[in-house]
């Protein structure tokens, strides 16, 4: 049995690298991530290849290794060239935005020593960096002392989270859940719907409530929704308000929404998963004024502090609430109790296996400050509003209304013809182009283009490329239906 198990130790040894071979796929990386970089202001945004990365398949798995530059050479091909390129400034379709360089290496660090963060027994100084990068994203809601919250992997997970943390605490009964209300709008972001459903509340009713002329809930109607549920036997149960939607970035009216919240005693959850970093500006401050009187908040660092996919967050006000929904223990977990300083994070979601990824924002907000990342965002809100006012110059251009945050919807209208025949035509034309990337959405059976600049690397030049370009479309889909 030795002899075989010393035979088996020569394989497997295998997975330990020297550091010649170490600093040699490094140093292979580094300067294929450097050719990314460096090429990146003049590759597409969007490319749409007819293989769609197909080739990826050209190697399967095998029991032999491979060449790291044959895998380089097929992720290049394969990954990095087809579809959308999130890291460009030049792409303002969806929200996401870059993914700052220093996040890239706290990744590799938090790889390499491969902490695990879900235990404050395991890891205290991981778990501590993450609690402080949940205390300061707190501290910028206004919520107190006594607050938790998670690192998540994005917004949906973190949604979930909130509403879990809501029927909880409300007391409900699953016998009761098919009288049970949860009240939002149409504008609200699709993840909701799919986490009242993980949250086993399929039953409940959803609730859309009015909007007014600028896709914001209307507090007078949730007021008369909640009152009438009640008066008809129905269990209000919930308020999910949007704090920037994703669709056309409109944000809910937090103070008035909170007032009806209090009074019929309601949990209050505000998805800032877009807009939350807004708060760094005065402008955001004055537009979620009132998210501080929410129950629980989430917000994206991977959106507004322009981190890479993968990094989101859920806070309540009252942690120990959050504590009770999620906390479960486990017989071969007894050790970890005799360390209970902090809150370990995986008393805190549902996730136990927890990779360090609080690392990949304390390091640039460490490293670079707060202020590079304030002045990314004021920059944002003001080149949408020079955005907003130069696409109206463009005769024929139909606007929705003036933004709230980063993201204007217009449209053209022909002067004849179907007009959502025409956007189609005219975000296909973007598209296929690939210099720039927007997205299009529909309202009420309108199409509409969005622009939602939210890249630390969207400056002017590309806004006045995105109008140019908008301009050429424009020409070439005329010409190309008359």
């Amino acid at each position: 049995m030795k002899t075989q198990i010393k035979k088996l130790e020569r394989q497997a040894r295998k997975l330990e690298l020297g550091a010649g071979d170490r600093t040699k796929l490094i140093d292979s990386a580094k300067a294929y991530s450097e050719r990314f970089l460096e090429d990146l202001p003049e590759q597409p945004a969007h490319v749409e290849a007819e293989n769609r990365g197909r080739g990826v398949y050209k190697l399967p798995f095998s029991e032999d290794s491979r060449p790291f530059p044959q895998l380089l050479e097929l992720l290049d091909s394969e990954v990095d060239r087809p579809g959308l390129n999130p890291a460009s400034g030049r792409h303002a379709g969806y929200i996401p935005g870059g993914g700052v360089y220093p996040s890239a290496v706290a990744d590799f660090l938090a790889a390499v020593t491969n902490r695990y963060a879900g235990m404050f027994f395991t890891s205290p100084g991981a778990v501590r960096i993450e609690n402080m990068c949940i205390r300061w994203i707190c501290d910028l809601i206004g919520y107190p002392g006594n607050a938790a919250g998670n690192l998540t992997s994005g917004g949906s997970i973190a949604n979930l989270i909130g509403m879990v943390a809501a029927r909880d605490d409300s007391g409900i009964r699953s016998r009761d859940f098919e009288r049970a209300v949860i009240y939002t709008t149409h504008q609200v972001h699709h993840c909701v719907i799919k986490a009242i459903k993980f949250a086993g509340l399929r039953e409940a009713a959803i609730r859309e409530v009015e909007m007014d002329d600028r896709y914001r809930m209307k507090a007078q109607s949730l007021k008369d929704h909640i009152e009438a549920d009640k008066r008809e036997g129905r269990i209000p149960l919930m308020i999910f308000a949007s704090a920037g939607t994703t669709d056309l970035g409109a944000v809910d009216p937090l103070d008035d929404i909170a007032d009806i919240a209090e009074k019929h005693a309601l949990w209050f959850h505000v998805d800032a998963a877009y807009g939350g970093f807004f708060l760094l500006t005065e402008h955001g401050k004055e537009v979620m004024r009132g998210i501080s009187r929410s129950d629980s908040v989430t917000i994206d660092p991977h959106k507004g502090l322009f981190l890479p996919y993968g990094l989101g967050a859920v806070l309540v006000k009252e942690g120990e609430k959050l504590y009770a929904s999620q906390h479960m223990s486990a017989n071969y977990l007894q050790d970890t109790l005799k360390a209970t300083e902090e809150y370990s994070p995986a008393d805190l979601s549902p996730e136990l296996s927890k990779h360090f990824r609080g690392l990949r924002m304390w390091l640039p907000l460490q490293l670079l400050g707060i202020a590079p990342f304030r002045a990314a965002l004021e920059e944002k809100l003001l080149l949408t509003r020079y955005c907003y006012k130069e696409i109206q110059k463009i005769e024929g251009i139909e606007v929705g209304p003036e933004p709230e945050l980063s993201i204007l919807f217009f449209r053209y209208v022909p002067d004849s013809g179907d007009p959502n025949d025409f956007n189609k035509k005219l975000v296909d034309y973007i598209h296929r182009d690939g210099r720039i990337f927007l997205s299009s959405t529909h309202i009420n059976g309108t199409i509409y283009v969005r622009i939602a600049p939210l890249n630390f690397r969207t400056h002017l030049d590309e806004v006045e490329l995105m109008l140019d370009i908008i301009r050429e479309a424009i020409r070439h889909v005329k010409e190309n239906s008359s």
